[in-house]
């Protein structure tokens, strides 16, 4: 019977590079305790690297700048997954992902119906904030940003050229997901998502 290790590390060379794994996938090869050990030895050997406490990568390698390992949002993805929690990008990070703002946030905050937690990737924290089912029903995918956006900017704030970026996107979201979502937000949002609804969509 092959060790835990050597099972582990032929399950994780059967994954593309760049793949995130957690202890959690390889239960089944043994004990939590040997599950970490082997972990950290496929670490010392390089199959792995580790990108925060308890989340590591089989390492994807670039000719130009070696290494590449996931950015955070791939990891906060990943832990969202794995979890199977809900999350919704918040503030800056959501101005971000608009491209509202090209400030890219050293802090990721997620509102997620999971446990609140904080994760630290390389420079960057992840952090999961515990929130109201009602944040978390949107449909839309640019839709559920804008209201989290627009909460960050502050009501009575938006500038026209944030506002036109805004319903240019809207434009482009499925119509039933955008109706869905207006419903949802604070009466001051809905005034500016409603807009996207004119020029004959409605």
């Amino acid at each position: 019977m092959q060790s835990s290790e050597r099972q582990i590390e032929k399950s994780i060379k059967s994954r593309p590079k760049g793949t995130l794994v957690f202890p959690d996938d390889f239960t089944h090869y043994g004990s939590s305790e040997a599950v970490r050990k082997a972990l950290d030895r496929l670490e010392d050997k390089k199959s792995l690297i580790r990108v925060a406490q308890g989340i590591y990568v089989r390492p994807k390698e670039s000719k130009l700048i070696g290494v590449v390992l996931p950015s955070a949002e791939e990891v906060a993805e990943a832990i969202a997954k794995r979890d199977k929690i809900r999350t919704v990008p918040s503030g800056a990070y959501a101005l971000n992902a608009l491209g509202l703002s090209t400030q890219v946030p050293m802090k990721i905050v997620l509102l997620t119906d999971g446990s609140p937690r904080e994760i630290k990737v390389g420079k960057r924290t992840i952090k999961f904030k515990k929130t109201t089912p009602k944040n978390l029903l949107a449909k839309g995918k640019i839709s559920r940003l804008v209201i989290q956006a627009l909460k960050e900017i502050g009501n009575g704030k938006i500038s026209e050229l944030e506002e036109q970026k805004i319903l240019k996107l809207l434009k482009t979201e499925k119509l039933a997901d955008l109706k869905h979502d207006i419903a949802l937000a604070p009466v001051w949002i809905q005034l500016i998502m409603k807009k996207a609804l004119k020029d004959g969509k409605e």
